[in-house]
């Protein structure tokens, strides 16, 4: 299973997207009804894999924004963690903490990028430039 991650896009048309995103979601794209009702923070299940969700749009320190971010996830394998901007792919004990950066490069991204999570007998993640 192949999991496209798209975050800060600060866009409102799929049209103003990076062609290779458009592409690589040409069978994957939600309908605005469904965009309009997902949370800001999620637990779902693909391939018997749990994966927290959120965009933490929340004060405090960058410095603590894992631990207050961990909280609210419990029994995950993966944390999709965006709103910084900035890509990360790591492995803390036991938990993969992914950020795909911006796909439209604005406000503090250093690149535009998405990130493809790809799930078989374990789960990766990747950061794709675009």
């Amino acid at each position: 299973m192949k999991i496209v991650v798209l975050s800060n896009t600060h866009s409102n048309s799929i049209e103003s997207l990076p062609k290779k995103i458009t592409e690589e979601l040409s069978n994957n794209i939600d309908r605005a009804e469904i965009r309009s009702e997902l949370p800001e923070i999620d637990t779902v299940e693909a391939e018997g894999f749990r994966i927290g969700v959120n965009h933490p749009a929340e004060d405090g320190s960058p410095m603590t924004i894992k631990q207050r971010i961990r909280r609210k996830f419990q029994d995950v394998q993966v944390i999709i963690h965006v709103h910084s901007h900035r890509t990360k792919n790591e492995k803390k004990d036991g938990v993969l903490w992914f950020n795909p950066g911006s796909a439209t490069g604005k406000f503090h991204a250093i690149k535009k990028s998405c990130g493809i999570l790809t799930i078989d007998d374990e789960i990766k993640g990747e950061n794709v430039e675009l």
